[in-house]
């Protein structure tokens, strides 16, 4: 038996629409304490799935809203459990109120994710789908919206679940024939499992190259913003955010530290980082920005080198070009092109190289064609993408172990050995699903949602 759970589903701001959610064995008793249907009847009694019009009271019994309250009887409910919701009107206070009353009732708080979590226990759903839950109430834009809804509806899990069976037949077959030696079982042999091997290993290769379109389409393509001092650098921030994020000054060494700002480049989400201007100096607090802003540039997606078009190159700006050139996707920008233009794009070592002026947005059209054609992609966001990184440590795992099985299978290997990889990979897999996964990984998963999921 499990206990009643409540609480508001739908945030503190003031909306249309607030929702009062419970679940639990006893929640149409509990919420009936506090909700009067206008047809006479107890909630317990209400249609399945259907909305009730009545009146929601506080702990005092007193008519805080007209609502409606729907009452789904498990298993058909997210969490599989009996659920009743309290549609209300959207005020604060209401909602706090009611969900004070739910409590005096006997309900108990909702943990963060607890109502996921039960789904995920009951078996309404596995992990990889409640963890897409998460990204779809995250999802910032339509293409990470659409692979989020793809991975609860459980795309993922049926991209695994051939490999996973592939696997289990052939760990069965052995151990049949190793406990059974008398019953009348095809003899096993390795060698004919070698090309199931085969396609899902490439499967699971496959699968991972996916994980850094993920991991853009879920945090954004993390941008630097490089060059030597003053040479606009956070009037390009700004004029890409839209606002004045970043104090700008005609005195170099303004920006002491990176600033972020994640802002729509394009059909593009950049990270923006605004880094401070790369160059030596013995100011110690100026010293440590430059630092960060090297480490901003190793660890960024893309890099955009900044420089003053209307000034000859200097040997700061070839420091700072030399130190982009090494990373896969840089671009230059010759800014200040109202000012005249001193430095010409053959000037440039980089395979994309824009006159743009930050101050009056002229170029940043196409900084955002180039942006859209460097991080495009084939694979469509249906769900097979992998934006997590527990999952992907998982997948690498399991594709490491079968890597290692395919080769001791070539090098003849005895089949015990070679399948001691194969249950290796079958529960890295486990983990993705949340067959296999613990207890207190569980735990942390859902540590990330919000109450009310």
């Amino acid at each position: 038996m499990s206990h009643t759970i409540a609480a508001v589903s739908t945030g503190n701001a003031i909306s249309a629409i607030g929702i009062i959610r419970l679940t639990g064995d006893d929640c149409a008793a509990i919420g009936g304490k506090v909700f009067t249907c206008k047809n006479g009847k107890p909630l317990s009694e209400a249609p399945n799935r259907k909305l009730i019009l009545g009146e929601l009271h506080d702990k005092e019994g007193r008519v805080i809203d007209s609502c409606c309250a729907i009452y789904t009887r498990g298993p058909h409910s997210y969490t599989g459990e009996d659920t009743v919701e309290f549609h209300c009107h959207g005020s604060p206070a209401v909602l706090a109120a009611g969900l004070e009353a739910l409590y005096c009732a006997g309900a108990k708080p909702a943990k963060r994710g607890e109502f996921t979590k039960r789904a995920f226990l009951n078996g309404q759903l596995d992990l990889t789908q409640a963890e897409a839950v998460i990204d779809l109430i995250e999802a910032d834009s339509a293409e990470s919206a659409a692979n989020a809804a793809g991975q609860v509806g459980g795309i993922l899990q049926k991209k695994l679940n051939p490999i996973y069976d592939d696997l289990t037949n052939l760990c069965s077959h052995f151990h049949a024939v190793l406990d059974y030696p008398d019953e009348d079982i095809e003899d096993f042999g390795l060698a004919s499992y070698e090309g199931s091997l085969k396609t899902d290993t490439k499967a699971l290769e496959t699968l991972l190259k996916t994980y850094n379109q993920g991991r853009i389409l879920r945090s954004g393509v993390a941008a630097a913003i490089v060059g030597k001092p003053n040479v606009g650098k956070s009037s390009l921030l700004n004029a890409l955010a839209g606002y004045d994020r970043v104090i700008v000054t005609e005195v170099a060494g303004t920006t002491r530290d990176t600033v972020e700002e994640t802002v729509m480049v394009g059909k593009t989400r950049l990270r923006l980082i605004d880094t401070a201007g790369i160059r030596e100096t013995d100011d110690k607090i100026e010293a440590m920005g430059v630092e960060r802003s090297r480490q901003a540039v190793e660890n960024a997606d893309l890099v955009i080198f900044v420089c003053d078009g209307s000034k000859p190159l200097t040997e700061d700006d070839e420091a700072v070009i030399d130190f982009c050139c090494e990373h896969e996707h840089a671009i230059a920008l010759i800014n200040k092109a109202d000012l005249g233009s001193a430095v010409e794009p053959g000037d440039l070592p980089f395979m994309y190289v824009i006159n743009i002026c930050a101050k009056t947005g002229e170029g940043l059209d196409l900084l955002a064609d180039v942006v859209d054609e460097m991080f495009e992609s084939d694979t469509p966001c249906d769900g097979s993408i992998l934006t997590n990184a527990r999952q992907y440590d998982a997948i690498r795992r399991a594709c490491d172990a079968m890597q290692s099985a395919l080769k001791g299978l070539r090098l003849g290997l005895t089949p015990d050995a070679v399948l001691t990889d194969v249950e290796e990979a079958m529960e890295a897999m486990g983990e993705v699903t949340g067959a296999t996964v613990r207890e207190d990984i569980t735990a942390r998963i859902f540590e990330r949602f919000c109450v009310g999921k």
